[in-house]
């Protein structure tokens, strides 16, 4: 009889997960808490021995040197959506790289809600006049309903947001890669297509992964496509925007409004916050430190999310959320 498969768990794993991890994938394989060996020689062995690996945020848990010890994995399982940050051309080649796509959707789509919502009414620069002793009760905030809103990038994100913004009442235009989509929504397209998207909408949600096609696509041109009052948010990743285009068209266009949850320059990945330009000097701004998937009980969510994709390939049967390689990497 073959030996059970080895499921390696790399993140830092608190009693009430453990629990989730031995119950759910115990029976089906045999389980190594990576965080909880002692070392080099431990770490190696557990690592050559991985089938699957399953992993939180890859660079904090295993240092790149380590990832040459996954000689026999077949499948690495993150427990994030956005896989962009992975070191792909040190990832094993036979693996199956899955993602946990939507299994942060809620959270996200309820922040980009927020978000529209708090510039839409203008919340944020009429609270500092009142601050300021100025009661401007004069200033027309957006009427969201029958208003129309384009989610750019229609996978479990996106179609959050869209069902969010059609119970308001909204005209909902999607756009994803194929053009094609089960979500009920007004409009579909593609990349192509992103223009009849962006032109007429009140509201443009990013939520489209990051790879090497998708890297810098909203620069001055789409942007001039919107509308000179649109609202703009990003809740995907901050490299799809090129920042000075972004910050030119706020400055040069103070009915225009973003709302910015992810950055270009975040500690996770850079080590540090900053941006190129001053965009915390303009009224029409509202960011947010990349904490939009950051609710109390998401965790466990995510986690079983992860869980019943690695039982799905434990089982045999064709893993979701899988990402190719090619789309992140030039080969």
């Amino acid at each position: 009889m073959d030996p059970k498969p080895v499921v390696v768990v790399s993140f830092p794993v608190k009693p009430e997960a453990r629990a989730v991890l031995d119950m759910e994938l115990g029976e089906a394989s045999r389980l190594v808490y990576l965080a909880g060996l002692e070392g080099e020689e431990s770490r190696r062995k557990a690592l050559e021995s991985a089938d699957i690996l399953m992993s939180f945020i890859l660079g904090r848990e295993i240092p790149t040197p380590e990832l040459l010890f996954l000689k026999n994995l077949r499948l690495f399982q993150s427990l994030l959506a956005g896989v962009d940050a992975l070191p792909f051309s040190m990832m094993p080649k036979g693996a199956t790289i899955c993602s946990n796509a939507g299994a942060w959707a809620d959270p996200l789509a309820e922040h980009a809600l927020c978000m529209a919502l708090a510039l839409g009414k203008n919340l944020v620069p009429l609270h500092n006049r009142l601050a300021r002793g100025e009661f401007d009760n004069n200033r027309e905030s957006l009427w969201f309903r029958k208003s129309t809103a384009a989610v750019i990038g229609l996978g479990g994100i996106g179609k959050a947001v869209a069902r969010l913004f059609r119970a308001l009442g909204m005209r909902v235009k999607g756009v994803n890669t194929t053009g094609q989509t089960t979500e009920p929504v007004d409009w579909i397209g593609t990349l192509d297509e992103l223009e009849e998207a962006v032109r007429d909408a009140n509201v443009v949600v990013l939520s489209i992964p990051l790879t090497r096609k998708t890297r810098g696509m909203i620069g001055k041109r789409e942007l001039d496509w919107m509308r000179k009052d649109a609202i703009f948010v990003n809740v995907a990743r901050g490299a799809l925007v090129q920042e000075k285009a972004l910050y030119e068209h706020l400055e040069a266009n103070p009915s225009f409004r973003a709302g910015i949850d992810t950055w270009w320059v975040e500690p996770p990945t850079h080590g540090e916050f900053r941006t190129g330009y001053p965009f915390f000097e303009l009224e029409n701004v509202l960011g947010s430190p990349h904490n939009s998937n950051l609710v109390n009980g998401i965790f466990p969510v995510a986690l079983k999310a992860a869980v019943d994709n690695v039982r799905r390939f434990l089982a045999g049967e064709p893993p979701m959320g899988i990402v190719d390689p090619a789309d992140y990497v030039k080969e």
